[in-house]
């Protein structure tokens, strides 16, 4: 047990300290008792701080959920509010000065109330609301309470270690879950809405300019007369379309502020294009690709295949593969360690951290109570495969990996897009959402071109601009260069779009929901 003077007991030990000096240097008795006491006094403080907290733990101080469940599902920046109950049942109230919640980074946690009394044999109903600005599986692993002793002196901080899981999809999936369609069952008909696709038909949808590979029968010669350049008619004919969404998932794309990062705005816009597509009826398929394929759904239909679509773009995204992750297998053991620690009885007192088996054998003994059930993740041993799974069983995150993978992306890119083309029935449109092709990407721009001929391709860029929203300014030349960065992103994705456009693919430009701001302070927050 750690106890931590408060500022007035440092001040008066140092007082006391000083007195007992100046007594010495003047040879007042009297002057040298009077500081003695101060110190004896704080010495007193210090052992009954021990004895009271002794006492609370043994008599028995918890902290429990007010839910049975261990995990939440919600979408990306909804806020959430949770009820914990903290348990005194000792005889005599526990004072608190400091009640925070011990959490994931990539959740905003508030706490409230942060300060106050656990009363005697009852319990205090604290209020947690958290924010999740980025899609996974994240952990809320407890509370830490600050406890002051019975002088107000001296503070001990308990852990109590109650994980939580919080699994956050993307925002548009709490709109998909509570959408009815298909009656109770919630299951898509095919009797349902058709979609609305490029082709042969009656109706008009566009007039675009020319692109190599239209036919020249849709050339409209009227209006490129009056513009000076070739036009072509683009049709639109009603069908279900089968479609496919592949999702470029890059470790760099995570690069920036959480929640504000370019795969963040990507893996929403992947999600609102599937339930655009389910909506209208269509077969829809998706696929998220790195150095590998990370996750890949063939086409169906209805809301239960869109969930599944949803849960893939929140986990295999994620980092915790060795080939995806930062952290070597000596990170990994020291980050199970401490967060293992407070939740083994002993307390890992008789654990060597080179044992590795031992540790393993430990933490599998407690992932009976991790909120989430994830596969066991990439790794060269068997040993660090399981301590990676004890990581992501608890939302404990880990930091992506520096090396950039786009280049392997792009092979993985161009093999599957070649399957697409040969596979049957082909697919009618294809959404691809990452970072355009490199000029030297001979395979890619070769699979992109033979694909075109039977399918429309469609193409969602990463933002990287809000990702420079969180770099500070204040000085006139920081905010010149951070204007002057601002502008070589904008010139450098017009010039990928023309370079899109040139290759005959299309380009989407969806409109995102604004984030909701971070919570508000507690005493700033709307009343309750």
């Amino acid at each position: 047990m750690k106890l931590y003077p408060t500022q007035t007991a440092f001040h008066l030990a140092i007082a006391g300290g000083a007195v007992v000096a100046v007594g010495l240097v003047t040879a007042q008795p009297a002057v040298v008792a009077w500081g003695a006491a101060v110190l004896v006094g704080v010495s007193i403080a210090r052992a009954a701080t021990l004895v009271s907290v002794a006492r609370i733990r043994t008599a028995g101080f918890e902290m429990l959920w007010s839910s049975s469940r261990r995990s939440l599902i919600i979408g990306r920046g909804e806020i959430v509010e949770l009820q914990a109950e903290v348990r005194n049942r000792d005889t005599l109230a526990a004072r608190y000065v400091g009640l925070r919640v011990i959490a994931s980074s990539q959740l905003d946690v508030q706490i409230e109330p942060a300060e106050g009394e656990v009363p005697a044999s009852g319990k205090l109903v604290a209020t947690v609301r958290v924010r999740a600005p980025r899609v996974g599986k994240h952990g809320i692993f407890g509370l830490a309470l600050e406890v002051r002793g019975a002088p107000g002196l001296f503070e001990v901080p308990l852990t109590f270690a109650n994980p939580f899981g919080l699994d956050v999809r993307p925002s548009s999936y709490p709109v998909s879950l509570r959408s009815a369609r298909g009656g109770r069952t919630r299951l898509a008909s095919d009797g349902g809405a058709t979609g609305r696709s490029a082709g042969e038909g009656s109706d008009l949808r566009e007039v675009r300019e020319y692109i190599p590979g239209d036919p020249f029968k849709r050339i409209a010669w009227k209006a490129s007369g009056r513009r000076g350049k070739l036009m072509v008619r683009e049709m639109e004919r009603e069908e279900r379309a089968l479609v496919w969404i592949l999702l470029d998932a890059s470790v760099e794309l995570w690069a920036g502020p959480v929640g504000a990062a370019p795969l963040d705005g990507l893996i929403d816009d992947a999600a609102a294009l599937v339930d655009r597509h389910l909506r209208y009826g269509n077969k829809v398929g998706a696929a998220v690709l790195g150095a590998r394929v990370l996750g890949l759904i063939k086409p169906d239909r209805g809301p239960t295949h869109g969930a599944r679509i949803h849960e893939m773009f929140s986990s295999a995204t994620g980092v915790y593969d060795r080939d995806r992750c930062d952290l070597d297998e000596g990170d990994v053991v020291s980050r199970v360690i401490d967060h293992l620690r407070p939740l083994d009885p002993r307390g890992l007192a008789d654990l060597d951290r080179r044992d590795l088996e031992k540790l393993v054998l430990r933490a599998t003994s407690v992932m009976n109570r991790a909120p989430f059930r994830p596969e066991a993740p990439l790794a060269p041993s068997p040993q660090e495969r399981r301590l990676r799974q004890y990581l992501a069983a608890f939302g404990v995150e880990v930091p992506p990996r520096l090396d950039p993978e786009r280049p392997h992306t792009a092979k993985q890119l161009a093999h599957l897009l070649q399957k697409l083309a040969q596979q049957k029935p082909r697919p009618t449109v294809v959404y691809l959402l990452g970072a355009p092709p490199e000029h030297d990407a001979v395979p890619l721009l070769g699979a992109l071109k033979h694909l075109r001929r039977y399918a429309e391709i469609r193409w969602i860029l990463p933002d990287f601009l809000p990702a420079l929203q969180g770099i500070p300014a204040d000085r006139p030349e920081a905010a010149l260069v951070l204007r002057a960065f601002q502008s070589r992103l904008r010139v450098a994705r017009a010039r990928e779009e023309i370079a899109l456009r040139r290759l005959g693919i299309q380009l989407e430009h969806l409109r995102r929901p604004r984030s909701p701001p971070p919570l508000p302070p507690p005493d700033e927050g709307p009343e309750r």
